[in-house]
């Protein structure tokens, strides 16, 4: 067996493809986000303008995330000491699962270390601990939420995107006493667009189904506190357990559910993926506490964000642009092709110093490869004009249309 040459034809499958993934080496500048400095292809750092990270308010820069990092690390200094089982539940873990529950209306949450695992952890329990769960799961969830069903070993219905009939028929095919759940999410962060909450609530209340709604692309976005489309809408109540992360409006790390106290008494109890993981650093969840705590009661990094989104969207279509129809703060632009994604990705950081990511398959299905752009409240006019110009120099160079 040549496992060299196994591993080797792996790779060079990926190449061949055009998705063989490059992660850019980078140091962001504190304070002064989306500047950044760039290590790669050059004599030292090269100034560039960020223009695709999921700390979509630049709460990751915000002085009082960075103060209350600072004093918890002078505090209690750097690691939890392991899991909450051994180590104990550190202070700063309490508090912010209060504030969660309270964010969403619920009377609990509990906190996992990334919004892969709060997903993963807690789906796989869940259906585990339902004899015979059904679960019903829009085509186009996360990675993370498809493992989970896949790790609970549960039953599967997939229906197409936010298709409420194709739900409907699935529900009514099965058994009225089956257990079931239905899980999707409330921003869609590769298309842009929103789940139909209420009318998704309501097939769930009449077929007597359990709801799961992953809100991490929302969580701190929408809503008078933050509390994601579910808060906006008013839809929370509605939803037995709400998925959220604190790696991108809120800016630090981590993931959580919010729920009534009996499901998160039994995922507490149940989850290898919190039993037996080390706890997130009381350092991290200090600076979440502070995060959530400012955007329960400010508003202004939300407005800034949604009037940057519709700014960039709107040049980007005037100038002919293939921008996809989007009606939340993901700006994704239409490419078609893995190659050339890469290659218009290339030439934006290498001619412009400007760096966006290209989303590639298994990201998104074949053909539909794109670049996502998620302009923040420090992204100026100024940038979003020249942003607009170097693509528009970029797909005349490549022979790709625009519009008339």
């Amino acid at each position: 067996m040549n496992y060299d040459h196994i591993f080797d034809s792996a790779i060079e499958r990926l190449h061949s493809e055009g998705r063989y993934r490059v992660f850019i080496d980078i140091l962001r500048n504190k304070g002064a986000y989306p500047n950044a400095r760039c290590f790669a292809g050059h004599n030292g750092p090269k100034p560039i303008t960020v223009w695709c990270s999921n700390d979509y308010l630049a709460m990751g820069q915000h002085p009082k995330v960075i103060a209350a990092m600072e004093e918890a690390l002078h505090d209690v200094g750097a690691g939890s000491g392991g899991t909450r089982n051994i180590g104990g539940n550190t202070h700063y873990h309490v508090d912010l699962e209060r504030e969660l529950a309270d964010l969403h209306g619920k009377q609990g949450a509990l906190l996992f270390t990334s919004g892969y695992v709060s997903n993963d952890a807690t789906l796989s329990t869940l259906a585990k601990i339902l004899p015979g769960c059904v679960i019903f799961s829009d085509e186009l969830n996360h990675a993370s939420m498809i493992a989970g069903i896949r790790n609970s070993g549960a039953e599967k219905r997939v229906f197409r995107h936010n298709d409420l009939d194709h739900l409907e028929e699935l529900l009514a095919a099965e058994a009225p006493d089956t257990p079931k759940l239905i899980a999707f999410e409330s921003v869609y962060s590769m298309e842009g667009d929103v789940a139909p909450i209420h009318a998704i609530c309501d097939l769930a209340e009449k077929y007597n189904a359990l709801t799961y709604i992953d809100e991490v692309h929302a969580v701190g976005m929408y809503g008078p506190r933050g509390g994601g489309i579910t808060d906006r809408d008013e839809a929370a109540h509605r939803i037995d357990i709400i998925e959220g992360t604190l790696g991108k409006a809120f800016g630090v790390m981590g993931g959580y559910i919010a729920a009534d106290s009996r499901i998160i008494d039994v995922i507490r109890s149940y989850a290898p993926g919190f039993i037996f993981t080390t706890s997130l650093s009381p350092v991290l969840v200090a600076g979440v506490l502070a995060s959530v705590r400012h955007l329960k009661s400010s508003s202004v990094e939300r407005e800034g964000q949604q009037a940057a989104a519709a700014m960039l969207k709107a040049m980007l279509r005037e100038a002919g642009l293939p921008v996809m129809d989007s009606t939340t703060h993901i700006v994704p632009l239409m490419v078609g092709d893995p190659v050339k994604a890469k290659a218009i990705s290339d030439v934006l950081l290498a001619e412009y110093g400007v760096y966006v990511q290209p989303i590639n398959y298994p990201t998104v299905p074949r053909g539909t490869e794109r670049l996502r752009f998620t302009p923040g409240p420090a992204h100026t006019e100024a940038m979003m004009r020249e942003l607009t110009q170097a693509l528009v120099e970029i797909w005349e160079r490549m022979d790709l249309k625009l519009a008339a």
